[in-house]
């Protein structure tokens, strides 16, 4: 595709404001933008006006259908599609969508997770029409984001709480900003999350049972070659995997998504795409169809996409880093410190605000991004700890500890980079660098989240984070409206923030173990390595308190939150043991069996021509072979036990911690002597493919 034609493509499947500005009124575009802006409310007569020239938009592109497209507690996207036809007299049809369907949808609740919100006969659910989210063409279908709900008014999505929270913060920064004289419409949180993922040969994945059904290979002794010698990171993209991506970029580019930035990740097969900035909402919506279009294409070119946070073990797991900002609809970012950091108050009083609602609320950070899949990769080299901590760097650092301790800050000037060849030009040296292995840091105007999930949504750390932040705002605000001396109070207020919560300021390696023990024992700070650790905490008083307060979750959609995320954690673990006892009775035991029965036959013909030969190779692996037949058989039927007793607990929170405790560590003892007798097997009798097969089969 030529460059030329990219700003031709791109938001050519969607209904965005270029469009709406060519096809509606100018009074009709003006209301819809005061909806769109300020949150106004969506008058019906408006929608009609939209719904119109939607359809007649939609229909000249080719769609035969709509459907709103929502976000249900399932982790991936739900449609169901409606056609434009209506009985025409003549005995034909014609094509109609009204302002009641664009605005209201009434899809069928009852098979979606509710996590107790109704009961199963209760099927009645709405959608509703998300106006700041455009509507775009997939498929031949016109696809509207929406909210998605109950029909007592709970939300059933991820959208709506995210919606909720990104309100509240709207309006407590609003109060910040007009105590420092501006005045503005809105002040949104804006988000570019970098997507990791893995390509291999669809045909390989087909062959492993456990990357069909789970995502991930719950077996594979490592190949001689991983990737320690750091060759594929930013390396060469192979035609295979470029030609994948030149089409990905076009469907997105189509669909208005930002894609930006490609490149191999660490582990073999493992690639990168991130996306410019955007609004939370439309980048939560955007990842959700650059996820599906990942696999979609992926199949175009014969290969399969795995968006497992761990899907081979002993490489590097898939991420998403939540880079995240707050901004004014002036084009403010709250989060830029300027040329000056310890004279912009504004700026360090939303610093502190972050700062605070990450120590206040580690927790629900920690759950927000807790699934059976992430529990693999947090804490392993490629991803940050459990621990939450916050990176600030050398400068913010310094800056904290002088108002702090009322001394002056002594900036450093600019270092000049000088690389020693003369050709080569000069550039000023970042006043921080990067540390990869802190879970939340400052990287010069936004913080970047980095324990995300490569599956994810990222509405979840999203509506946490903007939630807490809210909260942390909104104790400013209320102290601050009040003062008799704004400067002096502001000065204090900062000063008390940075001692009360300076235990989550961490610069250092977090990888260290030096740093968990500080961290726990010194520092206070929770340590959640688990899901069924983590998930309980959503359900602790002073987080009940904060969401609610701020009408971003009701009190019973948390229980049922918590409920969903134990049972979804519950059901993935349950779903890949039984996935692992599956593979090991119908193929791994008989063809460790069948081999071994092939090396006895070749040492009792071997002696029977020669009596004197030893056959030490075959009779050492064979007994090998024996051995470890017997201890997978022990194993696969003890996790067999552990699986049924799954079903003798009687809440959701025992059945997690029996998965953690029982059902997971005999997993791992059932795969530890599976990949041993794989080295020791002939690849030809394996009855699967290799990692080697797997990771290099895209090169």
């Amino acid at each position: 595709m030529e460059s030329k034609r990219v700003p031709e493509i791109f938001g050519s499947m969607v209904f965005d404001d270029r469009v709406m500005r060519a096809t509606l009124s100018a009074e009709v575009y003006q209301s819809l933008r005061k909806t769109i802006d300020e949150n106004a409310e969506l008058e019906e007569d408006i929608a009609e006006a939209v719904a119109t020239e939607m359809r007649n938009w939609a229909v000249e592109r080719g769609a035969t259908h709509f459907t709103h497209w929502f976000q249900p507690l399932t982790g991936v996207t739900a449609e169901k599609h409606d056609s434009f036809i209506c009985p025409s007299p003549d005995g034909g049809v014609i094509m109609e969508f009204s302002g009641k369907e664009l605005i209201k949808g009434e899809p069928d609740a009852s098979s979606f997770p509710s996590g107790g919100l109704r009961a199963t006969f209760e099927a009645r659910g709405y959608t509703a029409w998300d106006p700041t989210s455009y509507a775009f063409i997939k498929d031949h279908t016109l696809c509207i984001p929406t909210a998605f709900c109950s029909y007592s008014g709970e939300a059933l999505d991820k959208k709506t709480p995210l919606l909720r929270s990104m309100q509240a913060l709207n309006r407590q920064a609003k109060r910040i900003l007009k105590l420092f004289g501006t005045e503005v419409k809105n002040v949104r949180t804006s988000v570019g999350p970098e997507q990791e993922y893995f390509l291999i040969d669809e045909e390989e994945f087909k062959k492993r049972p456990d990357l069909v059904y789970t995502g991930r290979t719950l077996f594979g002794a490592m190949p001689p070659k991983g990737q320690e010698l750091d060759d594929h990171y930013f390396g060469v993209i192979k035609p295979r995997v470029t030609s994948f991506m030149e089409d990905l970029n076009q469907e997105l580019w189509k669909l208005g998504i930002l894609a930006k930035t490609e490149h191999n990740e660490v582990a073999p097969a493992q690639h990168e795409l991130a996306p410019i900035y955007s609004t939370t909402n439309v980048a939560t919506d955007h990842n959700q169809l650059t996820m599906e279009m990942m696999q979609k294409v992926a199949r175009k070119h014969g290969l399969a996409c795995l968006l497992h946070e761990k899907p081979f073990a002993g490489v590097n797991g898939s991420g998403k880093h939540n880079n995240w900002s707050m901004a004014t609809d002036t084009g403010i970012n709250l989060l830029s410190p300027g040329d000056t950091p310890h004279e912009n108050a504004q700026f360090l009083l939303f610093l502190c605000a972050v700062i605070q609602a990450v120590d206040d609320y580690q927790d629900l950070l920690r759950l927000a991004v807790a699934t059976a899949g992430n529990d693999h990769r947090l804490g392993a080299n490629e991803a940050p700890p459990a621990i939450i901590s916050v990176f600030l760097g050398e400068e913010l650092t310094a800056i904290l500890e002088a108002i702090k301790n009322d001394t002056p800050y002594h900036g450093k000037e600019k270092v000049i980079m000088k690389l020693g060849v003369h050709s080569l030009p000069k550039f000023s040296r970042d006043t921080t660098d990067r540390n990869r292995t802190s879970p939340f840091a400052f990287t010069g105007n936004k913080f970047e989240f980095r324990s995300l999930g490569s599956s994810n949504s990222i509405a979840c750390c999203n509506m946490m984070l903007n939630a807490a932040v809210a909260e942390s705002l909104k104790q400013y605000a209320d102290v601050l409206e009040g003062a008799a001396d704004f400067e002096g109070t502001l000065h204090d207020l900062i000063k008390d923030t940075i001692k009360k919560h300076e235990r989550i300021l961490f610069n250092g390696n977090g990888y260290g173990e030096d740093w968990v023990k500080e961290a726990t024992e010194v520092r206070g700070l929770s340590n959640l390595k688990t899901t069924a650790d983590a998930m309980p905490h959503l359900l602790d008083k002073k987080n009940v308190d904060m969401l609610t307060a701020h009408k971003v979750f009701t009190e019973i959609e948390l229980h049922s939150r918590c409920e969903i995320m134990l049972e979804n954690y519950c059901k993935t673990v349950n779903i890949e043991g039984h996935t692992m006892v599956d593979m090991v009775r119908k193929n791994y035991l008989p063809a460790i069996e069948g081999y071994v029965g092939s090396l006895a036959k070749t040492a009792s013909l071997m002696q029977s021509v020669r009596g004197k030969v030893k056959c030490h190779y075959e009779v050492s692996t064979m007994e090998r072979l024996s051995e470890l037949t017997d201890e997978i058989l022990e194993s696969v039927e003890k996790l067999e036990e552990a699986l049924a007793g799954l079903n003798r607990y009687d809440t959701i929170i025992k059945t997690s911690e029996a998965v953690r405790d029982d059902v997971l560590p005999k997993m791992d003892v059932l795969r530890k002597f599976v990949d041993e007798a794989e080295m020791l097997t002939p690849e030809k009798c394996w009855p699967y493919p290799s990692y080697g097969k797997l990771l290099f089969s895209v090169y």
